[in-house]
């Protein structure tokens, strides 16, 4: 008869009793996007989508393939007189016909009337169009648009989800909760913000990576700003010299390195969230800054249209920069925990956290 003691032991061996668990692998940021629940998803009206058709590709057999660019337009408070021009300006059809005119390499890809420059060539502009001062290409922080940590002991609200790090390196330190102290008791869980190169705080508002500015008592107040920023894919607005802020007419999106030099300076209408592809892989100019030299080398604009106006066109929604499931996204975004990375970074730029949209899967 084997002794209970043995006995105990084999039944371990076999059964693994005393063997912990082995842990749950960690998740790749799109595995974390797709387990995202649907109440964590924001809607895009078709309303706030600007949606321009460029001519079909030549190389293409049958008449080339469709060539779709669908742009989400910001939300109040960013950019509101330029992103009123832009409605106008697709109202009056006026991008019809024109072109893309300028594709430098890893910067930016320009479209709209070639002629522009040329007062006696030029497409005459809508009438009503707003004249916007750069005072414009700031936010003030206000109650609507923030939300609840503690910034350097002062109680703010969260309008940015993750934080940037000393010396220009953008640290989601723990995009979940960072209990703080305070003559040794401990205050409420809340998230840190921290300072990057180009503003601080830096994170993202109502769904689009941000920055700002605090003001002089270290919080954000009556004085704070808040401004978008160009990370791939963002739209602005082409414009000459100051202080010419541009009528919205001339549009650029980023196909690069985010040149984050720009912030505050052009303004930022919305950014592409399908199609890039049609933009990015268009041949470079030959010309200065990237500027087609002919004709014959620009890519036409069929037309451009806002949403609402486009029929059959998907619905899309966007992760909230709100939602647990971003937090956690931007988290693994910051720190590679999954199976192919050895190290984490310990940090992410801003524009290395993409903001998620998908098209809404029909029903039935």
């Amino acid at each position: 008869m084997m002794h209970p003691f043995l006995a105990a032991a084999a039944l371990v061996m076999l059964t693994g009793a005393a063997t912990p668990p082995s842990p749950e692998p960690a998740l790749a940021p799109g595995e974390i996007v797709a387990k995202a629940a649907p109440d964590e998803w924001v809607g895009i009206a078709p309303s706030d989508l600007l949606v321009m058709e460029l001519a079909p590709d030549r190389a293409q057999k049958n008449g080339g393939k469709q060539r779709r660019v669908v742009i989400q337009l910001m939300p109040a408070p960013f950019s509101q007189g330029w992103i009123g021009n832009v409605r106008k300006l697709a109202a009056a059809h006026w991008w019809d016909g024109l072109s893309v005119n300028r594709v430098q390499d890893n910067y930016v890809v320009q479209w709209g009337d070639a002629d522009g420059e040329d007062a006696k060539k030029a497409r005459a502009l809508p009438v009503g169009l707003a004249v916007v001062p750069e005072s414009e290409y700031v936010a003030g922080v206000t109650e609507d648009i923030i939300d609840d940590p503690i910034v350097h002991g002062h109680l703010v609200r969260p309008w940015a989800t993750v934080v940037s790090g000393e010396g220009g390196w953008n640290m989601p330190l723990s995009i979940t909760a960072i209990p703080q102290s305070k003559k040794g008791k401990k205050s409420p869980a809340h998230r840190i913000y921290r300072r990057e190169t180009y503003g601080w705080p830096t994170g993202f508002s109502r769904g689009w990576p941000v920055s700002g500015d605090l003001n002089a008592r270290g919080r954000l107040g009556k004085t704070g700003e808040i401004w978008p920023v160009h990370c791939y894919g963002m739209v602005g607005v082409g414009r000459n010299h100051s202080p010419d802020t541009g009528s919205g007419a001339e549009l650029y999106t980023v196909i690069g390195h985010a040149p984050r030099h720009l912030d505050r300076n052009i303004a930022l209408i919305g950014r592409v969230i399908e199609g890039i592809e049609h933009l990015s892989s268009l041949p470079r100019g030959t010309g200065a800054l990237g500027v087609y030299e002919s004709a014959a080398e620009r890519t036409g604009i069929s037309s451009v249209r806002l949403g609402n106006e486009v029929a059959g066109l998907p619905h899309y929604e966007y992760l909230s920069t709100e939602s647990a499931s971003f937090a956690k996204y931007a988290d693994a975004r910051a720190n590679r925990r999954d199976a192919f990375f050895i190290r984490p970074a310990g940090g992410a730029d801003v524009c290395n956290i993409p903001v998620q949209v998908r098209r809404v899967k029909s029903e039935g």
